[in-house]
This record gives C-alpha cells, structure tokens and sequence, in this order.
C-alpha cells in the first residue's frame, strides 16, 4: 500500500440479526473487493441487528456501502422488525471514521456525499448526524431516532425533521437512516446478574451523560431474555477522554445500590488498542506506561 492512500472505516448498522442468509447477503458487497476490506461483523439476537465493520478507500466503500444498504431495502421489512435496540430504519446507522490521509472535515463532505447518492439511488429519506449534521440538535442520533419506526412516519412531516436528503416522507418498509462522520466510537456492554430491567435502566440514567454521568457516554438498559440477564448497553463516543474502566467502575458502583453484580461485559465489533491499553494501565496499576511499550505498536511502526 502507498502510504498517501487515503483510508475510512465504516460500522454501519442493519436492523437484521436473525436470519442468517439475510445477513450473509447484506455483508457481501463488502467481501473480496479492491480497495474495501471487512474487518468483522457481529449479529445479536436480542438486539435483532447487524453491526458491520469495514476499512477502504472512499470510492471503493461508497459504492459497497450503498450495495449494502440496498439489499437491505430489499430483505428487510421494519414493519414486523422486533428487537431489542432503538431502530428507524433497515439501514438505520451509517457512521464513517477517518483514519488515514483524511480530515475530518474531508470524511463529512465524504459522508454528504454518500448520503445524497443513497438517497436517491434508494429513495430512502437520509438524515446527516454527528460531525456531518445540518443543524445542532441532528448532531446526536438518539435525537433523530427518537419515536423509532413506529413513530417516524408523523414525525418526518413536521417541518424541523425535514430530511436532509431523499424524499419527505418514510420508506414504507425501509425507514430512514442517518449517515454522519464521527470520532471512534466504543460498543460496550455491562452484563448484570438480574432479570429487571427498571435495574438497568436506572444505572444507565446514572452513567449516560445526558441526565448528568459520563461525558462521552451514552447508555440504554436492555433485556437479554435469552439469558435472564439486564444490560447496561453503552457507546463511548471518546474513549480517550473518558475510559472504559471509568464507566465499568461507575456501574459497579451503582449496581452494588441494588444488591446486582457485574457478570460480565462485553466489546462489540472493533476496538482501539488504546482503549484496553488504557484499562490494562489502570487495572494493574501501571506507573508512567506508554503505547510505545507495547510490542505490537513497535512492530507496526
């Protein structure tokens, strides 16, 4: 690889995590192409959603994330669509990274672009969010998706939910999504040893910046039946300005107020090497460690 190639990551998310020749097919347009590669994906049952990871140049991602997301215009029908997590659309979240040779500035004209051109391509109402949003209160998704599905369809006619892109009104099986550009983003989930959710949800009020926690965090409880577990599902949106030991903490903390343990927790789809560093530091009490300790950063050097 020449060291000027410009590379984005992208983690779109697809509300199918059940039906397997479904998922394949939606994963394909990102296999074996030139100038795209698939990192991971990673379906969830309770979450009935697909969450996909993939590196590339822009034209070549562009042109497999639009494939992608036409497939799942095809295959997916949100008017029968259950499950677990906040959803809109079958394409309900294309978010783009930059990573290398590229702003961030040149990732939300990147991310505009693709927008406009799925809109149209799909005719699926196409909203920008995060670093690409087109007015301040479209910059967090959980603003936009607010009503879900269900409630999108009353929603989109109001005149300050006019879609960026793409016709005024919903896909009738397909929704809408939202495309943006944004820093990496942690998938982090904390397992706790109860069957309540009012459990889960009150500690993810108390560690979700929004109603006064974390910065950088954001946290719904969800239910994982299949389990008898509740989980405090959370996305760090700066996991260098707020580490992931420091939420994990925090819920320890808040769980022990309702006699619930943490069993578990788990990293969906990819994570920065930084992030776990960061933990590793603190959980072995580490003094004055650096990344440039760590063998693997060397050898990539």
């Amino acid at each position: 690889m020449s060291s000027m190639k410009r590379i984005i990551e992208c983690v779109p998310n697809f509300s199918e995590g059940r039906r397997l020749d479904n998922i394949e097919k939606i994963v394909e347009p990102f296999r074996g192409k030139a100038g795209v590669k698939l990192l991971d994906y990673q379906k969830d049952d309770a979450h009935n959603r697909l969450v996909v990871t993939a590196v590339g140049e822009p034209g070549a991602l562009k042109t497999a994330v639009i494939e992608a997301m036409r497939r799942a215009v095809d295959l997916i029908d949100m008017r029968t669509h259950q499950g677990q997590h906040p959803r809109m659309g079958a394409t309900d979240v294309v978010p783009f990274i930059p990573l290398k040779n590229i702003s961030m500035e040149e990732a939300v004209d990147f991310s505009t672009e693709v927008a406009k051109e799925a809109a149209k391509k799909l005719s699926l109402p196409v909203f920008l969010y995060e670093k690409s949003a087109s007015r301040p209160e479209r910059q967090n998704l959980a603003n936009i998706r607010k009503g879900q599905f269900e409630g999108m369809a009353e929603k989109i006619k109001q005149p300050e939910w006019k879609p960026d892109f793409g016709p005024r009104k919903i896909h009738p099986t397909a929704g809408v999504t939202a495309i943006g550009a944004r820093m990496p983003l942690v998938a982090y989930n904390v397992n706790l040893d109860s069957s309540n959710i009012e459990i889960a949800d009150e500690i993810a009020k108390k560690v979700r910046y929004i109603s006064g926690g974390l910065r950088y965090c954001k946290g719904i409880g969800i239910e994982l039946k299949n389990r008898g577990l509740v989980q405090v599902s959370l996305n760090m949106t700066d996991y260098s300005k707020t580490a992931l030991y420091r939420v994990f903490e925090l819920i320890k903390i808040e769980a022990r107020r309702h006699g619930v343990k943490v069993v578990g927790s788990e990293i969906v789809g990819l994570v920065p090497m930084e992030a776990l560093i960061d933990a590793a530091a603190y959980y072995l009490q580490l003094e004055n460690f650096s990344s440039d300790q760590v063998l693997e950063t060397r050898i990539w050097e």
